[in-house]
């Protein structure tokens, strides 16, 4: 017998996605909490992206925060660049190992390739992809194997350097993968999985099937989705919302959304177009858990895009956000601007 679909107001889904995402209040220092901060992974394609997302989750974050020898940096979900926890690696690289034949062993023949040509050497992925003869683009195929890792600052091309495979069987990774989405990213649809991990919609519908019976049908303001069973108490609570502000930069697991998805978020579509634009994101403003804003940074300089009014208040909170951001190449501190 179907289970019947629960009802979710918009409310309710974002103050859990908040809370889960210690979006609410931040997480004390330390390696618990930054795994917690990067549960679903850090994006950081564009240059210190997961530091700032990390910044906006945990106490006491450092300009070197976000190479803790608890993290690794990777090509994760899509082949983006990601930093996530190090006992996490399998998830983020085995779980989008591809199930087809043709497919996993060109990673694993790439992958193969070049851990013989670095032979235990860190090099840049500019001299990797002339060594194997192949664009440097193509090495991000060879992420899923679990056996490759990068390091990239922004400034510079990544390196990359090879290490074990982890004693993981893909399967497991994928399924984990998946309770990983629908915790942070959830109510969500097998779909939208499979657009956020850049992996096939048929392997990503076998894996939501396979996890049934510890999934609950939920019913939202966009249409019809799953969340973890265990989740489901935690959508009931009355959570009290993000506190003051977060500035989010591009690419942030709050807002990394696709299709409908984006809509639960911002219900204005202009204000959507605003947000997820067709080239390199702006940030988001956040405030008292609600999107007012986008934001962008050059250097020291900050400009805010204000979508409405916002009170003295609001805007002394965005602009001591702003102040505390930890990063390293800022020198006498961070200007504000306001545009609009």
């Amino acid at each position: 017998m179907a289970r019947p679909r629960l009802d979710l107001t918009r409310a309710q889904v974002l103050a859990f996605r908040q809370h889960v995402g210690a979006l609410d209040v931040r997480l004390p220092p330390g390696p618990h909490s930054l795994r917690q901060a990067a549960w679903a992974g850090l994006q950081d394609s564009m240059p210190r992206a997961a530091l700032l997302s990390i910044h906006a989750r945990v106490e006491g974050t450092k300009p070197d925060t976000w190479a803790d020898p608890s993290l690794v940096q990777l090509w994760g979900p899509r082949f983006s660049t990601y930093v996530v926890a190090e006992q996490d690696r399998a998830v983020f690289s085995l779980g989008r190992l591809p199930d087809d034949g043709d497919s996993r062993r060109a990673a694993e023949d790439l992958a193969a390739r070049l851990v013989a040509f670095l032979d235990g050497r860190t090099m840049t992925y500019g001299e990797v992809g002339r060594g194997l003869v192949v664009h440097p683009n193509q090495l991000r195929y060879a992420a899923p194997t679990g056996t490759v890792l990068i390091r990239w600052e922004g400034a510079r091309q990544p390196t990359i350097r090879a290490v074990p495979r982890p004693m993981v069987d893909p399967r497991d990774a994928r399924l984990e993968l998946v309770r990983r989405y629908l915790h942070v990213f959830g109510p969500a649809t097998a779909d939208s999985f499979a657009s956020w991990a850049g992996i096939r919609p048929a392997h990503a519908r076998a894996t939501v099937d396979a996890l049934i019976e510890s999934l609950t049908p939920m019913r939202t303001p966009i249409g019809d989705a799953w969340i973890l069973t265990e989740d489901e108490p935690a959508f009931r609570i009355a959570h009290s919302g993000a506190t003051a502000a977060r500035l989010l930069p591009s690419g942030d697991a709050y807002y990394l959304l696709q299709g409908s998805d984006r809509e639960l978020l911002v219900a204005d579509p202009g204000r959507r177009a605003e947000l997820w634009t067709s080239r390199v994101w702006p940030g988001a403003v956040l405030v008292d858990g609600e999107v007012v804003g986008t934001w962008r940074r050059a250097g020291p300089d900050v400009v805010i895009q204000a979508w409405h009014r916002l009170s003295a208040g609001d805007r002394a909170a965005i602009e001591a956000e702003a102040a505390s951001f930890p990063l390293p190449d800022v020198q006498g501190g961070i200007r504000v601007r306001w545009d609009g």
